[in-house]
């Protein structure tokens, strides 16, 4: 038995299946051998009768939007294949963007803080061989999922909302005028729904069938656990590495103080190689690293959770579904960077923009695949952190320097750091902006012009060139955004002001103009 068995075998609910279940899926990916399911299919016949306005599946996240629907008096339905409740471990964020939760009404400033769980400050930035940076406020709250999505669910179903536990999606058939929906509940077998909303994340059925079992682009690996025991507990990591390339990874860690105990993680950035280790080496590492990471034996934890899992990114993101009348949101449509885990946070940025998007699609009837792929545009300011993500993993026949990404990493923030708070924090939020990318950029290649040449033969000219062209339309949309705001958005039809309500929005998130 190995470090990893003995100790999450002895976690209550033993993680240690779930880690063996998780790395079944890992190797699936791994091999190309992923079955690609059929569950949406499509039918010239109209239904008789629509009973919803929107239909939601995977409701951890899928409450958010659900919520906001509701309250916006549509007839929303959401199922969760289990019960829905938020899991014990907190989500971090920042205040700034949990403000959104008050901003739609959907929570009271009283509710808002109840959710609260933990709040630190600072947060750490370091690299092996680099200087230590220090920020405050940035995902330094962490929020209580049990608390919050009760209360978004008693608001839901407060405002007409139906709530479908253990029900989980099968299939679901495209009509003209609405979507039938098959689940596993024998008490609701069908539903029918003019929109069908997909919020089942990375792995959902229907996102397996829209990618055709096309092999992502990348992969973030993430373990970690909750414990107690640990001398210091007031500040965190957002992110940090203190040892070379291991294994032609370069390991990665965040550490955020939690209600009950401690968070660690170690993440890295890779592809879908076979030779790529899984889950449970790379959960070896993370114990055989923990007590030099955190100046700590392993006997003195008492761990209360296990963490892991894997998120695969695609360059062809955020996804547009090909069928009518159903649409990807969250970790669905991979709206986050390739940098990011997503997940709530991610949800939580595009909050407002989905709602308000999906409300008048539905008052315009905009239903088709056209209209609503405008929802999950193009967004040039997430498409150049590919070129991050690839400076930051290691091909499985490249050879590096041992520390050659902390140094570049190391040199990259502090330039960051110099420029000042409104070129740090922003990406450190995971917003990429062109001003203060491109300040970064030139201040680095003046100032260390060696270092950035020898970034080229490790990520490719390809993907330099692709990179360029993101970055250039970056600069367009940033400008178009400033001109915008200055341009009466007011139209003559419910169809033309939809169209033009996407173009803003596309415009401003795409610019990373939606950072506050």
């Amino acid at each position: 038995m190995n470090k990893t068995e003995q100790i999450l075998s002895a976690i209550p609910g033993n993680p240690f299946i779930g880690l063996q279940k998780a790395d079944e899926l890992w190797q699936t990916y791994k091999s190309g051998n992923r079955a690609t399911p059929t569950v949406v299919t499509e039918s010239a016949e109209p239904l008789a009768l629509v009973t919803y306005d929107a239909l939601i599946c995977g409701g951890t996240l899928g409450i958010l939007l659900g919520a906001a629907l509701a309250q916006k008096g549509w007839n929303v339905a959401l199922l969760e294949r289990g019960n829905l409740r938020g899991r014990d471990q907190e989500w971090n964020i920042s205040r700034r963007e949990l403000e959104t939760f008050v901003e739609m009404d959907l929570l009271t400033r009283e509710e808002l803080q109840s959710a609260i769980a933990t709040q630190y400050n600072p947060a750490r930035v370091s690299f092996n061989g680099g200087k230590d940076l220090w920020v405050e406020d940035i995902l330094n709250i962490g929020v209580d999922p049990v608390y919050l999505l009760e209360t978004l669910k008693q608001k839901f179903l407060t405002n007409g909302g139906t709530l479908l536990e253990q029900t989980p999606f099968r299939d679901a058939i495209v009509h003209p005028n609405g979507t039938t929906i098959q689940t596993g509940n024998p008490e609701h077998p069908t539903l029918t729904a003019r929109l069908l909303i997909d919020a089942m994340g990375h792995f959902s059925p229907i996102v397996q069938q829209a990618r055709q079992g096309k092999t992502p682009d990348a992969v973030c690996m993430v373990v970690g656990t909750c414990a107690t025991g640990y001398d210091q507990n007031n500040t965190g990591d957002l992110i940090a590495s203190f040892t070379p390339i291991k294994n032609q990874c370069q390991y990665f860690w965040e550490a955020f103080p939690a209600r009950d105990g401690r968070t660690t993680y170690l993440f890295t950035y890779l592809d879908a190689d076979p030779s790529r280790p899984s889950l449970e080496t790379l959960f070896e590492d993370y114990l055989a690293l923990l007590p030099d990471y955190q100046k700590v034996s392993l006997e003195q934890l008492n761990f209360i959770r296990a963490l892991f899992g894997f998120f695969p990114c695609y360059k062809d993101s955020p996804l547009q579904y090909p069928w009518n009348r159903t649409l990807p949101v969250g970790d669905s449509s991979g709206s986050q960077s390739p940098l990011s885990f997503g997940g709530f946070g991610a949800m939580v940025r595009h909050l407002q923009r989905l709602t308000n998007g999906i409300d008048e699609a539905l008052k315009a009837d905009l239903l088709d695949s056209k209209s609503l792929s405008k929802l999950q545009p193009y967004q040039p300011n997430l498409s150049v952190t590919w070129l991050f993500q690839k400076s930051m993993s290691v091909g499985v026949n490249q050879t590096l320097p041992p520390n050659k990404i902390n140094e570049v990493l190391s040199t990259i923030f502090e330039d960051m750091e110099a420029l000042g708070d409104d070129v740090l924090r922003p990406f450190l939020q995971d917003v990429v902006q062109f001003p203060a990318l491109a300040r970064t950029m030139l201040r680095t290649s003046t100032r260390h012009p060696t270092l950035v040449a020898s970034i080229l033969p490790q990520v490719g000219i390809g993907s330099v060139a692709s990179w360029m062209r993101h970055f250039i339309n970056l600069g367009k949309y940033s400008v178009l955004n400033t001109m915008e705001q200055t341009v009466d958005s007011k139209q003559s039809s419910d169809k033309k002001q939809y169209a033009a309500d996407r173009w803003r929005d596309a415009l401003k998130y795409g610019s990373g103009s939606d950072y506050r």
